[in-house]
């Protein structure tokens, strides 16, 4: 389900991910629209812009945000030209914790981060574009005070999407180490006994909250 006002762009996300092998079940244009077509498609994922008709400011974030107060498993994936610190946190803490993402559109572009970010989010986990994450970050250390600047590294690339293999790969250690680093982590930010999936989605929203 695609929710875009842009015409250009939103044909062409069409045609992206019909050739990436994506359905594209419906592709709207406002805010009263998306939670039209998803009542009537029960997508599996809603991509959606932040601003949209009639106003131009949150529209799609706040329809976003109603549709997963809604349906709190409803993965979705919202584009925003720029980081927009309110809309990410709000965004994040609608649902309950899993199946989100927030993204800058200059992602769209490198078309295997997107497709892979898209389908992470359809799976239930955490994607949040780099740049997000540092924002956000300027104004929200206290809860991170107790991890090591590898751990933050650590968490930072967890915020990103990567799995342990790649978080080793990007800072040139073994996954055992990387292992190691979240188990601290999670013990750091004293999250609760869960699976690993779970615990690592609640340390990303504890990353971006505190």
């Amino acid at each position: 389900m695609l929710a875009e006002d842009g015409v250009l762009l939103r044909e062409g996300l069409v045609g992206l991910l019909g050739r990436c092998g994506h359905e594209v079940v419906a592709a709207v244009g406002d805010a009263g629209a998306l939670i039209a077509a998803v009542g009537e498609h029960a997508p599996d994922i809603v991509v959606t812009d932040v601003r949209m008709p009639p106003g131009f400011q949150d529209e799609g974030l706040h329809a976003a945000v109603r549709l997963r107060e809604r349906t709190p498993t409803l993965p979705v994936l919202v584009l925003s030209q720029y980081v927009q610190r309110t809309y990410a946190s709000e965004l994040l803490d609608s649902g309950d914790g899993t199946g989100v993402g927030y993204l800058l559109k200059d992602r769209v572009g490198r078309v295997g981060q997107f497709v892979d970010a898209l389908c992470e989010v359809a799976a239930g986990g955490t994607v949040v574009d780099p740049e997000v994450v540092r924002q956000l970050l300027r104004r929200r250390r206290d809860p991170l005070e107790r991890l090591t600047p590898r751990e933050r590294e650590v968490l930072a690339l967890i915020a990103e999407g990567r799995s342990n293999g790649a978080i080793a790969r990007e800072l040139v250690v073994s996954e055992a180490a990387v292992g190691k680093h979240i188990g601290s982590i999670f013990t750091k930010l004293d999250l609760p006994p869960a699976d690993e999936t779970h615990r690592r989605v609640l340390a990303v929203l504890a990353y971006l909250r505190a």
